[in-house]
């Protein structure tokens, strides 16, 4: 029997006793504080920041690492692991560096990006590209060699659908990465394939993650409009923290392409659009002093489309990345 004094989360301390009879179940205390003075906790106490080592395992559960001991912690429900996870993940980043991703990114625009990926509609929009999916899948079944029996990361997996391709090229474990709440459709599929015990499903930003080892391959469709677009590619090179030495990629090289072309037809779409600016009387008013400032804004925006490459007016510059050898800074330069 033990009498212990527990702070709780408001600040208070409340006091209880407990029966100890072997070892039912692990309570685990967490001392976010670093005043050596507090002895309160009577079971288990470890400071956690930034540096502690210590990783999920599983669906539920966790090991954290002191010196030469290690503690698996493994909880009745994924909500309890969840909610351990989330309030040991906030303090250990408290004062971590922060990710580029996390750097330029505005909060709410990640809230509204991962909600967009988290319908089935648009994941069934990206599937039905029926050139991309089967090009994916051609490119990792005919370099199945470079799948078996390897350890894969899949980053932004969706529906799952690239971590399936791995499995089917042999791969012998893949841990399947998803922010959005598209996780849990992609971990029913899992499922419903019977392959449980060769894909695990991870919730959460890669940035913020952990995987429970390195890893041979990363795969992932990270490539926006202009290969850049949407800032995907960032978290597609920050994974490769998870990477062992001369690990490898899918993809491994971006190309963009430069050339430049006449439309006219488009080009008067765009002047034709301007040109509202240049109403002398709009309901009595002259509006033709922005009609300058509304051309340059609208040449400006990008026009996203496909054309005719006879349009082209010289041969194209090209600039590759090559995703083993660069770094998330590098694409802001």
């Amino acid at each position: 029997r033990e009498r212990e004094g527990q702070r709780d989360w408001g600040g208070g301390v409340r006091e209880r006793e407990q029966e100890v009879q072997g070892c039912v179940a692990l309570t685990l205390i967490c001392c976010f504080c670093s005043d050596p003075a507090d002895d309160s906790v009577c079971v288990f106490k470890c400071g956690v920041s930034k540096d502690t080592e210590c990783s999920r395992v599983g669906k539920q559960s966790f090991i954290i690492t002191l010196g030469f001991s290690s503690i698996l912690l493994q909880f009745p429900s994924q909500n309890d692991f969840c909610s351990f996870y989330n309030i040991l993940k906030n303090n250990r980043n408290h004062n971590a560096e922060r990710s580029v991703f996390s750097e330029r990114t505005e909060e709410s625009s990640a809230v509204q990006y991962f909600q967009f990926y988290g319908y089935l509609s648009q994941q069934q929009n990206m599937m039905q590209d029926y050139i991309r999916t089967g090009t994916y899948q051609r490119a990792i079944l005919q370099n199945h060699a470079d799948f078996k029996d390897k350890v894969v990361l899949d980053v932004g997996c969706g529906s799952g659908i690239l971590s399936f391709f791995a499995v089917q090229a042999g791969a012998r474990k893949v841990y399947a990465v998803e922010a959005s709440s598209m996780a849990q459709h992609a971990e029913l599929l899992v499922k419903s394939n019977n392959l449980g015990d060769r894909i695990l499903v991870i919730p959460g930003k890669v940035e913020e993650v952990n995987i429970p080892e390195p890893v041979d391959m990363i795969i992932s469709e990270p490539m926006g409009y202009m290969l850049f677009n949407e800032r995907m590619l960032e978290s597609y090179l920050h994974a490769k923290k998870w990477l062992k030495p001369n690990g490898n990629m899918f993809p491994t090289l971006g190309d963009v392409h430069l050339a430049p072309f006449t439309d006219e037809q488009l080009y008067m779409e765009q002047f034709t659009k301007a040109n509202f600016w240049y109403q002398p009387s709009f309901h009595g008013v002259d509006l033709s002093a922005l009609r300058g400032a509304a051309v340059d804004e609208y040449f400006k925006q990008p026009v996203v489309d496909t054309f005719d490459i006879r349009i082209l007016m010289a041969k194209s510059v090209k600039y590759t990345v090559n995703f083993l050898e660069a770094k998330e800074n590098d694409l802001h330069r």
